[in-house]
């Protein structure tokens, strides 16, 4: 293992998705992202949700399951602009990389529900928001036909971190394998393929 994925590590998926989603804007978000029945814009405002809500689960401190408010309910709409959609990713990555660097010391809130209800520390936050950026990140790239590959020193973090995650039993999904190529081994474990 290369060492924990950090709030910096998070920050860098954010910058990359941001960017690779840019270059998109003037591209057709109705079609599919990638291998997924959704649209590349019902993708994009399915990842601010989902970031959103990571946020909001480390701001809570709830130890005993989710917030009852406040996830699964951000939508840009049903037609909603490339550019917001951007707009919006951007600014729900630094809100939950704020709340990680405002946790005080031994902080720690419900990360996931399923199969049982699990607390973890706010650094392990960072790791939660980034899975959900990099594959939809790579999956709305995809549909748009733009390249998108993060870096193998991240994407290895990111790997290593999470492995031993109960995300990876979701069906058509695996733990991710550990070659020298972990983009790959994150993209195959979420039963995706590389872009081009």
């Amino acid at each position: 293992m290369t060492g924990p994925f950090t709030r910096a590590d998070l920050d860098e998926v954010a910058a990359l998705v941001v960017s690779s989603w840019r270059l998109g804007v003037d591209r057709d978000w109705t079609a599919p992202a990638g291998t997924l029945s959704w649209s590349c814009a019902k993708t994009a405002d399915h990842t601010v949700d989902a970031v959103f809500a990571v946020a909001i689960f480390l701001a809570s401190r709830k130890q005993d399951g989710y917030p009852d408010w406040g996830w699964g309910e951000f939508s840009m709409g049903a037609d909603p602009r490339p550019d917001d959609l951007v707009e919006a990713l951007a600014t729900v990555t630094r809100m939950l990389s704020a709340v990680i660097a405002a946790a005080e010391p031994g902080a720690r809130a419900v990360i996931w529900r399923r199969p049982r209800v699990v607390a973890r520390p706010a650094e392990d936050f960072a790791a939660r928001g980034a899975l959900e950026l990099i594959l939809h990140g790579h999956d709305v790239c995809a549909g748009l036909g733009v390249e998108f590959e993060p870096p193998a020193s991240l994407s290895r973090r990111l790997r290593d971190h999470t492995r031993d995650w109960p995300h990876w039993t979701t069906p058509g999904w695996s733990a991710p394998r550990a070659t020298g190529d972990p983009w790959s081994d994150l993209l195959m474990g979420a039963g995706r393929r590389r872009i081009g």
